[in-house]
């Protein structure tokens, strides 16, 4: 008996499985709008403060371009490190947006990307959205529906979200809001208690130096689950449009 159970878990260990790591963290609210041959190049950092977790972090590297109004294509490359240990190139993928257009004021969009896992218990990946995008004025509101699924053996699709809304309070230069992103379980179970992170973001734009720069940074308090592990988890994201 004892013989078939350390079997089992042998073999369990050898099953490939997808590493997890906490909502929003290198991750972007995407908008559903685009502009032809724009180039994009950011940089995007969350590490998690406080609990079990802390110090876990993630850095996500991309390069976009757009050679329509309607159309944006892009590469990425996920680095991750766990705490104590070292940073490890965890995944690189390929994207696409495509802008479907306008309904009742709102920008609508739909994302798709292959995610080639780069470690031996990575599987890949497919994911895609639905962006959703409001500007009012100063206002930019913005809503990602996320429905991924690890292409290995009896995992099913998850679904995520991420949503902001900033407000211009010296015109594009500052701009203040909250950004929110979470888990929302499975087809098979939907909105169970899951991980979540909420809180203040502070964006600005730097221009005159050649190419735009923008800058995005806040703090995520972490909310129900996610509590099991963290107190929250910082943000830096560094965007160059040329």
């Amino acid at each position: 008996m004892m013989k078939k159970v350390v079997l089992a878990a042998l073999a369990a260990c050898t099953l490939p499985c997808a590493a997890h790591a906490a909502p929003g963290m290198g991750d972007e609210v995407y908008g559903a709008t685009t502009e032809k041959g724009e180039v994009e190049l950011e940089a995007r950092y969350g590490a998690l403060a406080g609990g079990a977790d802390d110090g876990e972090d993630a850095l996500k590297l991309e390069a976009a371009y757009s050679p329509t109004d309607r159309l944006r294509l892009g590469a990425q490359l996920e680095l991750e490190r766990e705490p104590s240990g070292p940073r490890k190139a965890e995944a690189a993928s390929f994207e696409a947006i495509y802008t479907l257009g306008r309904v009742a004021g709102i920008d609508v969009a739909l994302y798709g990307e292959y995610e080639v896992g780069l470690l031996r218990d990575t599987p890949d990946a497919v994911e895609g959205k639905i962006l959703l995008q409001r500007k009012a004025g100063p206002l930019d509101a913005r809503l990602n529906l996320i429905f991924q699924k690890h292409l290995a053996t009896g995992q099913k699709v998850e679904v995520g979200y991420a949503a902001s809304a900033d407000y211009a309070v010296a015109g594009d230069e500052l701009r203040v809001g909250v950004a929110a992103f979470g888990d929302l379980g499975s087809f098979h179970r939907f909105l169970p208690s899951a991980e979540h992170f909420v809180g203040p973001i502070v964006k600005t734009e730097i221009e005159g130096l050649g190419p735009e720069i923008g800058i995005e940074a806040g703090y995520l308090f972490a909310v129900d689950k996610a509590r099991d592990d963290t107190k929250g988890q910082f943000r830096l994201m560094v965007e160059m449009e040329f």
